[in-house]
C-alpha cells in the first residue's frame, strides 16, 4: 500500500487557553477564521493565507445559549454570528445585540410549542437533548441559509411539512424563500458551494438514513434537489463548484459526484481499497473497514478522508490520500508525529487536526 508523507504548516493554539469547547478552522477568501465555541461565547480570530494573525481584532460573540443546544455560522468578514437553536435562528453581532431572529417550530420531537425565548425550556429535562438543524453564509455573506423545524410563526408550506429549508438575507433575517427538506432530521450540516446561490445539506436522520439536499435559489424561488433520494453524506464541495464529495450512511463507499446532475465520477469501497488495519485481530472474522464522516478537497482531484472510527478498535487511526481522474487506490497519510481525530479539508492543498487545545494545519511533503 503507497504511503504519502507530509509536512507540518503551522500549528495554532486555541484563542481561548485550555479545552474550551470546539476548535475549527474555516476557509475564507483570502485568509481563514480559527473559531472556537464554548457554552458562553464564540471567539472568531482572523488569520492571514499563511495562516497568521491579521492584525484584526478577535471577535467574541456571546452565546444565547449553551453549545449542545444548537450549532452556529460566522460570517466571511467575521462580523456577525447565526447561532442555531431548539426554537430559533438567532443573529448576534461582538456587542451580544441581536441583529435578527427567525423563530421556528420546536426542535424537541414531542413539543409542538413556538417558543419565545430559550429560557422557557432551559430547564425542561424533555429539552434537554433535542434534535437540531444548522445554518451556513453564502461566501458573499449576503445570504444565510438554515434547516429548521417547521412550521414558522407565519404558517408551514403544508400539512406534511415536517422540516424546512430557508434562504435569509443576512442583512435583517427576512426570509426570501422557502422549501420543504422532506426529512425529519436528527441533526443536519451544510456544506457551501462558490456560488452563493447554491448550497449542500446533509441531514442525519440516525438510523433511517442519510438524505442529501442541494439547493439552488435563483433571487425568487429555491429549487431542491433529493439525489433519487439516496443516503448520502456530502463531506465536500471542490474548489470549482464542479464536484461533490460523499459517503454513503452504511460508511462503505465513497464517492466524487459532478455537481450539475449528481452522477458518479469516481468511487472507492473501503473494503477492498483499505487494508484491516494492521493491529487487527487475525482471527476476527467480523471486522470492518469504513470510511469517516470527515475529509474533503484539497484541490480538484486530489481528496483526504480517514477511517479513523473502524480502527479505534485495533489501535491509532488511518488517513488517507486520494487522487482522481483517473481513480487510484488510496495512499496511507503519514505524520511525523501521532495525530487525533479526523482530517478537514481546506481546499487549497491543506488540511488539519485537532487535539485538545491545539490545532495542526498539514500539507503533503511533495508536489502532486
Amino acid at each position: 500500500m503507497p504511503s504519502s508523507s507530509t509536512r507540518l504548516v503551522t500549528t495554532l493554539r486555541a484563542p481561548v487557553p485550555g479545552p474550551r469547547g470546539s476548535l475549527e478552522l474555516l476557509a475564507r477568501a483570502g485568509g481563514s477564521a480559527l473559531v472556537q465555541r464554548d457554552d458562553s461565547a464564540l471567539v472568531v480570530h482572523r488569520l492571514d493565507s499563511a495562516f497568521r494573525a491579521t492584525g484584526g481584532p478577535v471577535r467574541r460573540f456571546p452565546a444565547p445559549w449553551p453549545r449542545r443546544f444548537g450549532s452556529f455560522a460566522v460570517a466571511p468578514d467575521g462580523d456577525l454570528a447565526v447561532f442555531t437553536g431548539v426554537h430559533a435562528v438567532r443573529a448576534v453581532d461582538p456587542a451580544g445585540a441581536v441583529r435578527w431572529e427567525v423563530r421556528h417550530g420546536c426542535w424537541y420531537g414531542a413539543c409542538r410549542e413556538t417558543h419565545r425565548s430559550f429560557e422557557e425550556y432551559a430547564d425542561d429535562q424533555d429539552h434537554r437533548y433535542p434534535d437540531g438543524g444548522s445554518a451556513a453564509f453564502s461566501p458573499d455573506g449576503r445570504l444565510v441559509w438554515a434547516h429548521v423545524r417547521g412550521p414558522l410563526p407565519e404558517g408551514e408550506l403544508d400539512s406534511e411539512t415536517v422540516d424546512e429549508w430557508l434562504v435569509l438575507d443576512a442583512r435583517d433575517g427576512r426570509v426570501l424563500a422557502r422549501a420543504d427538506a422532506r426529512a425529519a432530521a436528527a441533526g443536519s450540516v451544510h456544506v457551501p458551494h462558490p456560488d452563493p446561490r447554491q448550497m449542500g445539506l446533509t441531514i442525519g436522520e440516525g438510523q433511517d438514513g442519510a438524505p442529501l439536499r442541494w439547493g439552488r435559489w435563483d433571487g425568487e424561488r429555491l429549487t431542491v434537489e433529493h439525489f433519487a433520494d439516496q443516503d448520502l453524506v456530502l463531506i465536500g464541495v471542490s474548489p470549482s463548484g464542479d464536484r461533490l464529495l460523499t459517503v454513503d450512511h452504511d460508511q462503505g463507499t465513497l464517492a466524487v459526484h459532478r455537481t450539475g446532475d449528481g452522477s458518479v465520477l469516481d468511487r472507492w469501497d473501503a473494503e477492498t481499497a483499505v487494508p484491516p488495519h494492521p493491529d487487527v485481530d487475525p482471527d476476527d472474522d467480523e471486522s470492518r473497514t469504513f470510511w469517516d464522516w470527515a475529509g474533503g478537497f484539497l484541490d480538484e482531484t486530489t481528496l483526504v478522508t480517514g477511517t479513523v472510527e473502524s480502527d479505534e478498535e485495533w489501535g491509532a487511526g488511518r488517513h488517507w490520500l486520494l487522487r482522481t481522474s483517473p481513480a487510484r487506490p488510496p495512499e496511507e497519510i503519514a505524520y511525523p508525529f501521532p495525530v487525533s481525530g479526523v482530517p478537514t479539508a481546506l481546499g487549497d492543498g491543506t488540511w488539519y487536526t485537532t487535539e485538545e487545545s491545539r490545532l495542526h494545519v498539514w500539507a503533503l511533503a511533495r508536489e502532486y
